[in-house]
């Protein structure tokens, strides 16, 4: 059986994917940094380093549209199959 796909050709929606986990650990970085000083009793951060947060959301959304991408290329490949 031949495969089609080698381990290092990206498939519709990897890279989306890998971006989205980069930035969402980014943002979950950011939120660590940014709630730290509120348990130690220390002054907070200005409030745009809490926007800093929302990367956790736009990573998750960029994973999720890669997703969504391979599953439509997927898609699109078994219906040129039949």
């Amino acid at each position: 059986m031949r495969n089609d796909n080698p381990a290092d050709s990206a498939a519709p929606g990897d890279r989306l994917v890998r971006a989205g986990g980069i930035v969402f650990i980014v943002g979950a970085v950011a939120t660590l940094v940014t709630v730290t000083p509120l348990f130690l009793g220390t002054t907070p951060f200005p409030t745009y380093m809490f926007g800093l947060s929302m990367l956790m959301a736009v990573g998750f959304l960029l994973a999720g549209a890669g997703v969504l991408r391979s599953v439509a290329a997927g898609r699109r490949r078994a219906r040129a199959s039949e």
